[in-house]
């Protein structure tokens, strides 16, 4: 499971606004607002924005706290 805060710092690690996640993801743009925000969405709607995440580059990390890197070779914003 990713949380909110993962959500909002891999999208700003990427340079993106909240729309464009939603349109790599395939939702509505309401639907990233309310994961970033902690209101609970469906595990398929979780998945499609982990998924656009995945390809873009980034890498959830689940240490001491969850966060979020950029996997070596990729650039912001692709």
């Amino acid at each position: 499971m990713i949380t909110g805060d993962q959500i909002r710092a891999a999208r700003e690690l990427l340079g993106w606004e909240p729309f464009q996640l939603a349109q790599r993801a395939k939702l509505h743009s309401a639907i990233v607002q309310r994961a970033e925000s902690g209101t609970p969405i469906t595990k398929y709607q979780e998945a499609l924005i982990r998924n656009a995440l995945d390809a873009a580059g980034v890498e959830f990390t689940n240490a001491d706290e969850p966060g979020v890197k950029l996997n070596a070779g990729q650039r912001r914003g692709r």
